[in-house]
C-alpha cells in the first residue's frame, strides 16, 4: 500500500456476469466514485462532441469500412456547423480515456466500470484488478431481467459483447480480456452467487490494504 495515493477497482466484465451492479454496490459501500458511462460524457468533452457520437463506439473497434461511412454521415449532419468535425479515431478515443481514467486515479478513491481500466492502471500501487464471468445460463438469466428481452435475444447481445470487448481489449492493450493472470481478483459469478463475490472482494481488499478506508480519498 502506498500512501497519499487513493484505492482504485477496475471490473471487466462479461455481459451479465454483474460487472455495473457489483461496481455500485462496492462504491456505494465504500463511499467510492463510480465511473462506467460517466467516462463516455468526459471524453464528448475532451474530443470536443457529443456523448451520442460516441456511445456507439463504446468498448468496441471499428473496421476501416465503418469509420468512412460513420465519418461521412456525421459530416453531413454537421453540414452547416461552423467547423468540420472530423470523428476521432478507436486510438484517439481509447487515449483520451486513458489521461481521464490515470487523472482521476491520482486524485480520487473510484470504482471504474471496463475501458481497458486495468491495463491502463496495471502501475497504480493501489489499484485492485477484477475481472467476472459467469455460465450461459446465468448471464442470460440476468441480462433477460435487466433489458427485458427474451431468451434468444439475450444470447445474441451475449455473443455480440464478448466478441466487441475481447476484441477492444486485444486491438488496444495486446491482451487477452479472459486471461484471469492480467487481474487481481477473477471471480465465477455464476458459481458464488452476486452477494458471495462481492463478500470475497471485500475480503481480498482488507487481506491487502488492512484498513481500507485508510487510503480512500474522496
Amino acid at each position: 500500500m502506498v500512501q497519499g495515493l487513493p484505492l482504485v477497482i477496475t471490473i471487466n466484465r462479461q455481459l451479465g456476469s454483474g460487472g455495473a451492479f457489483l461496481g455500485r454496490q462496492l462504491a456505494e459501500k465504500l463511499k467510492m466514485l463510480y465511473l462506467d458511462r460517466e467516462i463516455i460524457n468526459k471524453v464528448a468533452e475532451e474530443l470536443g462532441t457529443l456523448p451520442e457520437n460516441l456511445e456507439w463506439r463504446d468498448e468496441r473497434i471499428i473496421s476501416k469500412w465503418q469509420a468512412i461511412i460513420n465519418s461521412i454521415g456525421y459530416s453531413q449532419s454537421v453540414l452547416y456547423s461552423p467547423a468540420e468535425y472530423i470523428m476521432p479515431s478507436d486510438k484517439e478515443i481509447f487515449k483520451a480515456e486513458s489521461d481521464i481514467i490515470l487523472k482521476i486515479a491520482n486524485e480520487r478513491s473510484a470504482v471504474i466500470i471496463g475501458r481497458g481500466s486495468s491495463y491502463i492502471l496495471q502501475n497504480h500501487p493501489n489499484h485492485v484488478s477484477i475481472y467476472l464471468h459467469a455460465n450461459v445460463e446465468f448471464r442470460k438469466q440476468r441480462v433477460q431481467e435487466i433489458y427485458g428481452v427474451s431468451s434468444e435475444d439475450a444470447i445474441k447481445s451475449m455473443e455480440s459483447s464478448d466478441k466487441f470487448r475481447a476484441r477492444y481489449i486485444h486491438e488496444l492493450t495486446g491482451l487477452e480480456m479472459n486471461d484471469a493472470r492480467q487481474y487481481h481478483l477473477s471471480i465465477d459469478t455464476g458459481v458464488l452467487g452476486l452477494e458471495k463475490a462481492e463478500n470475497l472482494i471485500y475480503d481480498y481488499l482488507r487481506t491487502r490494504f488492512g484498513n481500507v478506508d485508510s487510503i480512500i480519498k474522496n
